[in-house]
């Protein structure tokens, strides 16, 4: 045993360091996308994140940071970080398989052959390397993101209880447990993942220490359910809960100033804690002993689940009667160990102390701003994000649900609790907190199209569209009745509401996650549906043809994904072999199976059901079932012993062993030679470079408008870690609808100053949006002015009787220009001050939010003192300037210029865009980039054909070549695949004279597009669901315009393109 225990730990090194290998080479030198800027930029300077936040993830970044040389290598480092978190996880997976089979294996006071010492070995190696490999565990491993991080710790967890099983009967075993518990309140720091370990770890305690009958399995179930309620839905919001009410009584009574009922409380609740556990171990009154349990059961805020107190008043009673009315008493060890528990979660769950001191800084990035106990409550229970249905509520099509006053029909409004805020008008020094009364989150449904267990909730029409196509949705009539009048809609059955939780939910959100990890993935294109995109396959031609069509005769830009690989399923094979294993054992080994089981089941289908997602994710979610694809991997490992127990029936047991470990090892090498190529991230810097140009399309001092994660966050990365571009302010316009926004934007924040907003925060608190509405007496036109000092007036605010809800009374919106202020300031060249409006005439939606008003507000108020420019991919959020914008780059400069076209500043541009811009390292043959890269990457290929269309109009050929060429030189076809931006660039080619090259794009059209009319004739008709960019009607109209540009040309290809649309044009009708 004792040669066991030093090879384990010598093959569990040799594990890890293979996996610190392999992720230290293919970790990304920069930021990543998503929201890896963020994180890397609130680890860097300790800046609060996003909710519900991440302080232990910010201090172990912060530390690793200070390795790095210069602020270029911070996230290099905060990357390494995962990489090694990542490596540790493998090392506990290692030794989390071996303990498993050694337990299942090792007969009570025998020693280990040597046969079973290597298959053991063997099956914690193929175990641990298969997840070192899959997909989604690799992805996460190099980058700066929590996930890495929070798998380390889900695996330390395990490990940790199985630590315990050694020596569970020792005198000191509880230790074990103590350290479990502190490592779960740390994990919350990280991310709330980890407490989904708590039933398999129940589990594992139940098997060791109680009979095992039906009735003790089902009420350990109960238990490690109540468990996971109580920290989940307890301590982590009802901590925050009772602070809250301490603070309000010390601020708002006492009269004391912010933050010193929260201090109270932290010295309260520390004193209960160390006097219940002196009661619980050594006190020697049992009553003292159970008045100090319960009190410090309920100081931490345990029993207060939901909005309300009465639950927590039922559940204190309840846990009362057991203490004092309980006939057979109460153990004092169990509850010394609950005491200890709690104690040790607080102090993990103290590190949110971070967030608030870090608030209370104001730091640049400050989301939410959690700078009191209140607001840190709402940070905490993401109230930002909105509430998702989870086991009752409303379907898609329900109906408000409606009173009469008398005279109207009114939808009945839905508020959430009392809100607490600042008393912004008392003079600094001065405290307390005022309620604006409890928030209004909407308006309630209609009880008849209610259901338990909501899966269609979202009554969005395109969430709609897509409900109706994967539960096929024929629905059923169903009656309501609004103020006396009946009416009736089609709902959704609850047969049809099942059919898309396990048609979507499970097996497109969840399954199909599965199989990329253990069978094969398709691509990288992410899927809705679709045959010919981000399905898994197994990588064998018969199974995957008969699923998705001939593979085969997919065109390159799908066929050569670097993400197209392939299994063969024998991941998933040995991962079946290893469930058998464990159920053939009995005993032990059916136990252990329903302790990975509960930890695959926990981590995977029930994070499917409580997060209730719906159609059209803006990204792939894979790596939210990490932990389930970890607790597959033990069964991967335990595959071997299968295969052992199989072999040494016909060999010698010590040759089986290693014949068998040898060839499964074959099945984590498999994986990483068909994955290396797509997680090999050392060669890029898109998302950084992505970031740089934005900031570069600007002038100086200007104040840059953005919408989605990938125009935001890497502009944070660039300006937060590595100082560029500091005099420009960024302004996120999703965020700015909050009102703690606007306050940060009306900070200032490196070079930059305040934005330009006059509003106070008690005027823009108030209003959240605007119904915009033609009053006849206007005109239809209305001063942008006058409008916004309307809308300041509380008395036209509350003229709509819908909360914080003001009015516009014209559609247009007039802004008169001052010509001389806009040439001063250089917003346009004075040789272009001839094209300058009088006025500019903005014309609204039907609808303004808190981010347009203030938009506008800066728009008047600023009177192009500084540079405005928004992001080329906010898409329609400010649709209202669309005519006023300017391309200077990949940013969109807001000037009182009406055109009816593109409107491009080409001098400005090509300067950006030739001496500035950054291009991601995409000219080395070893990059790799996956689709959000190649999005990011092909808007600035967009920008550049747009910048080489208008300058060829100018007449500029030698620059819109130049600038074509450069594009070509630096973003590769072999990268980035020019699809239908080869047509693009071959006209301008031809226009600059330069036919040679425009041939060649010519060719990649008829290499890219012709596939694809093969591949969809050859689709069997219930196969032909495939995406638009694959649909004959979009393939045929693109090689259409190529055979017209082709023939207008003289191309020798357009009889060959004329020839090819004719022939499949007749197919395809």
């Amino acid at each position: 045993m004792k040669n066991f225990k030093l090879y384990n730990n010598i093959v569990g090194w040799v594990t890890f360091v293979i996996a610190a290998i392999t992720y230290l080479l293919t970790i990304e030198p920069t930021a990543s996308l998503w929201d890896c800027g963020e994180f890397i930029s609130s680890a860097y300077k300790l800046e609060v994140g996003h909710p519900p936040g991440n302080p232990i993830f910010m201090m172990t970044g912060r530390l690793f940071s200070l390795f790095a040389s210069d602020p270029t290598q911070v996230a290099a480092m905060v990357n390494t970080m995962s990489a090694l978190c990542s490596a540790f996880a493998i090392l506990f997976l290692f030794w989390t398989i071996t303990h498993i089979a050694r337990r299942i294996v090792q007969k009570e006071g025998e020693e280990f052959t040597a046969g079973q010492t290597i298959a053991i070995l063997g099956a914690g190696l193929v175990g641990a390397l298969a997840y070192t490999f899959s997909d989604t565990f690799w992805f996460s491993a190099v980058e700066g993101e929590v996930y890495a991080y929070s798998s380390f710790l889900t695996a330390l967890l395990f490990w940790c209880i199985l630590k315990w099983e050694d020596c569970a009967d020792s005198p000191y075993a509880g230790r074990w447990i103590v350290l479990i518990a502190y490592l779960m309140g740390l994990s919350i720091g990280v991310h709330l993942l980890n407490l989904l370990t708590i039933p398999a770890i129940v589990l594992l305690y139940y098997f060791k220490k109680y009979d095992v009958t039906v009735k003790n399995t089902i009420l350990a179930v109960v238990a490690s359910v109540v468990i996971l309620a109580f920290v989940f839905y307890g301590m982590i919001p009802g901590f925050v809960k009772v602070a809250s009410r301490f603070e309000l009584f010390f601020v708002n009574t006492l009269g004391m100033g912010y933050n010193s009922g929260f201090l109270a409380y932290i010295i309260t609740t520390a004193a209960v804690l160390v006097w219940a556990a002196y009661e619980t171990q050594k006190g020697k009154s049992d009553v003292r002993m159970k008045i100090a349990f319960l009190l410090s059961v309920v100081i931490v805020g345990a029993p207060f689940f939901g909005d309300g107190i009465w639950i927590g008043i039922i559940i204190t009673a309840a846990i009362a009667g057991v203490l004092f009315l309980r006939k057979e008493g109460v153990n004092r060890y169990w509850l010394n160990t609950i005491v200890m528990c709690m104690m040790v979660i607080l102090i993990g769950y103290s590190s949110f102390t971070l967030i608030v001191v870090r608030s209370l800084a104001n730091t640049p990035m400050d989301q939410n701003s959690p700078e009191n106990v209140f607001s840190l409550q709402s940070y905490l229970n993401r109230d930002q994000y909105g509430e998702v249905p989870l086991f009752y509520g409303a379907l898609y099509s329900a109906p408000e649900k409606a009173y009469s006053d008398g005279r109207y029909c009114k939808p009945v409004r839905k508020y959430g609790p009392k809100e607490w805020v600042k008393d912004v008008t008392l003079p600094e020094g001065e405290a307390r907190y005022v309620s604006p009364g409890r928030k209004f989150e909407g308006y309630e449904k209609d009880d008849n199209f209610k259901m338990l267990f909501p899966r269609m909730y979202s009554s969005k029409d395109v969430h709609i569209e897509e409900y109706k196509r994967w539960a096929d949705i024929k629905g059923h009539n169903v009656r309501y009745n609004q103020c006396g009048h009946t009416d009736s809609r089609v709902a959704p059955t609850f047969g049809e509401n099942l059919k898309f939780f396990f048609s979507y939910q499970v097996n497109h959100m969840y399954w199909r996650y599965f199989m990329w990890n253990f069978s094969g993935r398709q691509n990288d294109l992410q899927g809705f549906g679709e045959v010919d995109k981000g399905n898994w396959i197994t990588g064998i031609p018969f199974i995957d043809n008969a699923m998705y069509g001939d593979q085969s005769k997919l065109p390159p830009s799908y066929k050569d994904n670097h993400a197209h690989n392939r299994y063969f399923m024998l991941p998933l094979l040995l991962g079946i072999l290893g469930i058998c294993w464990q159920l053939m054992q009995k005993g032990r080994g059916v136990q252990n199976f329903w302790i990975v089981f509960a930890f695959f089941f926990m981590t995977g289908l029930a994070i499917v059901v409580y997060l209730n997602q719906k159609p059209l994710e803006p990204r792939e979610r894979d790596y939210a079932y990490a932990g389930s694809f970890y607790a597959f991997a033990i069964w991967i490992g335990l595959g071997v012993m299968f295969l052992y127990d199989l072999c040494k029936r016909y060999i010698p047991k010590r040759v089986a062993a290693v014949a068998v470990s040898v060839i499964c090892l074959g099945v984590p090498v498999l994986m990483a030679q068909q994955n290396w190529d797509d997680h090999d991230r050392s060669h890029r810097s898109v998302a950084r470079d992505v970031g740089h140009n934005y900031l570069n399309s600007c002038a100086e001092n200007a104040i840059y408008f953005c919408n989605g994660d990938n125009d935001t966050f890497p502009v944070w990365y660039c300006q937060e870690v590595e100082g560029d571009r500091t005099d420009i302010r960024a302004c996120n316009l999703s965020y700015l609808t909050a009102d703690w926004y606007v306050d940060q934007m009306k900070r200032g924040a490196y070079e930059s100053a305040p934005l330009p907003i006059s509003w106070t925060p008690v005027e823009y608190q108030t209003i959240e949006a605007a119904i915009v509405e033609d009053d006849p007496r206007l005109g239809g036109k209305m001063d942008l002015g006058l409008a916004l000092d309307l809308m300041r007036q509380e008395q036209v605010i509350k003229s709509t009787g819908m909360d914080g809800v003001s009015r516009i009374y014209a559609r247009t919106l007039t802004l008169p220009i001052d010509k001389e202020q806009v040439i001063r300031t250089g917003t346009v060249a004075p040789e272009d001050s001839a094209l300058i409006v009088d006025t500019m005439e903005i014309g609204l939606p039907n609808m303004l939010y808190r981010s347009h008003i203030m938009f506008l507000e800066m728009l008047r108020t600023n009177n192009w003192v500084r540079p405005i420019y928004c992001a080329t991919t906010i898409g329609n959020t400010l649709s209202f300037i669309n005519g006023y914008e300017r391309l200077e780059g990949t940013s969109l400069r807001v000037v009182p210029i009406k055109s009816g076209r593109q409107n491009v500043n080409t001098d400005v541009m090509y300067d950006n865009l030739m001496n500035r811009f950054r291009w991601g390292r995409t000219d080395s043959v070893f990059t790799y980039l996956d689709e959000p890269n190649r999005a990011s990457l092909g808007n600035l290929r967009s920008v550049a054909y747009t910048l080489a269309f208008s300058l060829a109009n100018e007449g500029k050929n030698d620059k819109a070549k130049e600038v074509l060429d450069r594009v070509v030189r630096e973003i590769p076809a072999e990268i980035i695949p020019y699809e239908d931006y080869a047509l693009y660039f071959a006209q301008v080619y031809y226009t600059i004279g330069d036919n040679a090259k425009a041939e060649e794009f010519i060719g990649m059209m008829r290499d890219e597009f012709v596939p694809r009319l093969e591949w969809y004739a050859s689709l069997p008709a219930d196969k032909r669901n495939c995406s638009y960019e694959m649909s004959p009607d979009y393939v045929l109209q693109k090689l259409s315009q190529t055979w017209q540009l082709a023939n207008m040309h003289k191309s020798p290809m357009a009889a060959q393109l004329r020839s090819e649309i004719e022939k499949y044009a007749g197919v395809m009708r």
